[in-house]
């Protein structure tokens, strides 16, 4: 995986928020929403924003792009027909990017993951299953992967850390329906998920930044 993108907010940052963008975009995608986050009240924060593998998707014809997986249909019926083997080895760079934290001195619980569209799958795929309890999980316009995995695979250190989620009512990419049942399933496992709505599409609106602005000083403010 390339370099990822890193902006800090200040010197010695003590804590760190991985940034996970969706299909065909890089890091570059969500540097302006970085930017516009008010989190003075955590101190000097670290954002990671990774590039995701340029892979061959199947949905877009096959053509080379940054993907953390290949999709093969969109709807109901990809969800029958995941790419494990891509989850599983994006899940891998993404628990490197988290000990790469580790190792420059940011504690575990000061750590969130979060992402858009895949890269809200690949927040909640890894941050349910990292072995060390973690600040919080976001997940913005995406949906739980390997779902019926979720229960057996995810780590004791990491259920009771708090999950926000943010979905578009007229997302036409991924269906409201699909979000909603990645929100009541983790609810069922006794996640706590902090759920919102937005009357937009596929798409991050300011309301979902200031809603991810105050969950984030929340839960990692002094």
């Amino acid at each position: 995986m390339d370099a990822p993108i890193e902006i800090e907010t200040g010197p010695a940052p003590t804590a760190s928020i991985l940034v996970l963008h969706g299909l065909g975009a890089d890091g570059t995608d969500f540097v302006p929403i970085c930017d516009e986050l008010d989190l003075d009240r955590i101190g000097p924060v670290r954002y990671v924003l990774p590039h995701a593998p340029l892979r061959a998707v199947t949905v877009n014809g096959g053509h080379v792009m940054r993907a953390w997986y290949d999709i093969a249909a969109l709807g109901t019926g990809a969800v029958r027909r995941e790419d494990e083997a891509g989850l599983r080895d994006s899940r891998t760079l993404i628990e490197g990017l988290i000990a790469r934290e580790r190792a420059r001195g940011i504690a575990s619980e000061r750590i969130v993951i979060a992402g858009f569209s895949q890269g809200c799958a690949m927040a909640l795929m890894t941050g349910l299953r990292h072995a060390e309890r973690l600040g919080g999980i976001a997940g913005l316009s995406g949906y739980l992967p390997l779902a019926d995995a979720t229960e057996a695979e995810r780590a004791p250190a990491n259920h009771a850390t708090p999950v926000f989620l943010a979905h578009g009512v007229d997302d036409p990419i991924v269906p409201l329906a699909r979000a909603l049942a990645t929100r009541d399933r983790l609810r069922a496992l006794g996640v706590a998920v902090d759920w919102h709505e937005y009357p937009i599409e596929h798409t991050v609106s300011l309301d979902e930044i200031r809603d991810l602005e105050d969950w984030l000083n929340a839960h990692l403010g002094a």
